[in-house]
């Protein structure tokens, strides 16, 4: 079910850089764990980071690790993706994912319970 809402995605150029926000009205983000997931047309939505409630772990999939950070604001209610360096392989819908019903962190997204609509990143060669 749609209950967050991802923004700040765009057309960047190779080794440009993104920051990502989810946010939602409906609940306390860090009372869930959070994950970022990439989908393009004909593969499988992909993890590609996450961030526990429980102790605020966080996990890369090894295709962003070193270029990703996912972090929240408390205040805000928000979890962003902050994206660096990218490349045309990062083209995608992104969407962010929340669950409460477990601590740890994964970035298997049958796992989570509530989804935003996406927002669309496109890195041009």
């Amino acid at each position: 079910q749609v209950q967050l809402e991802e923004s700040g995605g765009g057309l960047v150029q190779t080794g440009g850089s993104l920051r990502l926000s989810c946010v939602t009205s409906k609940f306390t983000l860090g009372r869930y764990a959070i994950g970022w997931f990439r989908q393009v047309p004909g593969k499988e939505r992909e993890g590609l980071s996450c961030l526990s409630r429980s102790d605020d772990t966080t996990n890369y999939a090894d295709s962003v690790k070193g270029r990703f950070t996912i972090s929240k604001d408390d205040d805000e209610n928000t979890v962003y993706l902050q994206m660096n360096n990218l490349t045309p392989e990062d083209t995608g819908l992104y969407f962010c994912g929340a669950d409460a019903t477990f601590n740890g962190c994964t970035l298997k997204s049958g796992l989570y319970d509530y989804w935003g609509q996406g927002t669309q990143v496109t890195v041009s060669s």
